[in-house]
């Protein structure tokens, strides 16, 4: 079929990623039909795209997707070019319709159902499915354009491997995962300093081991203890939201023993440097990389999916007040790991049954 010319389907899914194959693989399982439009020129380019060096926090056991296991070692950790092509090769293997390049930019009620557009083209839908398909929009403080234009920043959407940096100290900012990877890994080549603290760590050293043992455990919490059908997942689930996830790989042991300094988190800018902590320390860098996350932005989507503080008027992916628009693929969804490859796959499932269920059905409302 020819979907440029303004085609109507039944569902469709805004996002080609992990979040967007699986819930298109149980919508095929339904029978339902549906298209993935993508705003990648490839499938899993958004994992190709990501720093070099970037491997996976969880082994292959629990890397892949509805019908199709993660191939090779299961207690090694998949590299990110290793996952993009896995993923190109699940869209291949179960036949899923992908329209790439892509870029949404509208999405309106037109009375029976949605309209989505993208530029000059545009698809009617009777369900549309957000599958972590808005804008992430990178995440830096109001001070960052206060800095001397001497020094070089990057964000770590765009930060690929060292050669990029230009040469004297690096000032990474924010120490989530990203902020710990990129450190370490920079340090070996630059004076390195890392400004902010961990959301936690893990207790145990990352590899082999903690995927035979540890990593079980934690998989099984977030998937089955950490949900919002438990008190204790809602009661975690907003400041989970808020904090940085915990140092899985490199912990601050491993920086300090790589040499990277750890400074408290910047506070602002004096005289076009960053200052940190409260006894307003000045450092000087020649390249700050900025780890401080995104935020999404959902601006295009013109029905009403989002409250005054921002936050999704969804409960477990259903918009209620909106009957036929979906989310997945968002942090604690319904659980901990809602966002990740080991969760992804039964949120799929649930949400792919109420998105095939008639309205009338009372399904879409639970």
């Amino acid at each position: 079929m020819n979907w440029s010319q303004n085609p109507a389907v039944d569902t469709l899914i805004v996002g080609g990623g992990q979040a967007g194959l699986a819930i298109g693989y149980w919508l095929a399982q339904e029978g339902s039909s549906f298209l993935i439009v993508d705003e990648n020129a490839r499938t899993g380019d958004s994992w190709r795209q990501r720093w070099d060096s970037l491997r996976l926090f969880t082994p292959g056991k629990y890397d892949g997707l509805p019908g199709a296991p993660f191939p090779g070692d299961r207690l090694s950790f998949p590299t990110k070019d290793e996952l993009a092509d896995y993923l190109e090769d699940y869209k291949r293997r179960f036949d899923l319709p992908i329209v790439h390049n892509v870029r949404v930019d509208g999405l309106e009620s037109d009375g029976d159902g949605f309209q989505v557009t993208s530029g000059q083209r545009s698809w009617h839908a009777r369900n549309v499915v957000i599958a972590t398909g808005g804008y992430r929009v990178p995440k830096t403080p109001a001070f960052a354009g206060k800095l001397s234009a001497d020094i070089l920043q990057l964000h770590s959407q765009d930060y690929k491997n060292p050669s990029q940096l230009q040469p004297g100290p690096v000032l990474v900012v924010g120490l989530g995962n990203s902020g710990a990877e990129i450190a370490l890994e920079v340090s070996g080549s630059h004076p390195t300093a890392v400004a902010g603290g961990p959301g936690g760590e893990l207790p145990v050293r990352h590899g082999r081991a903690a995927a035979r043992f540890v990593l079980p455990v934690i998989r099984f919490a977030g998937l089955h203890v950490l949900t919002l059908d438990t008190p204790v997942g809602r009661k975690v689930a907003p400041k989970f939201m808020q904090k940085a996830a915990p140092l899985i790989r490199t912990r601050t042991k491993e920086l300090r023993a790589a040499g990277v300094e750890l400074l408290p988190r910047v506070t602002g800018v004096r005289d076009g440097y960053p200052e940190v902590g409260g006894d307003i320390q000045t450092v000087k860098p020649a390249n700050v990389i900025w780890c401080t996350g995104y935020r999404d932005d959902y601006s295009w989507v013109r029905v009403p999916v989002v409250d005054g503080a921002g936050r999704l008027l969804q409960k477990r992916g259903v918009v209620a007040d909106v009957p036929g628009v979906f989310f997945i693929g968002q942090e604690f969804l319904f659980a901990a790991a809602s966002a990740t490859l080991p969760g992804v796959g039964r949120d799929a499932r649930y949400l792919a049954r109420r998105v095939a269920a008639p309205r009338s059905s009372g399904l879409v409302n639970v």
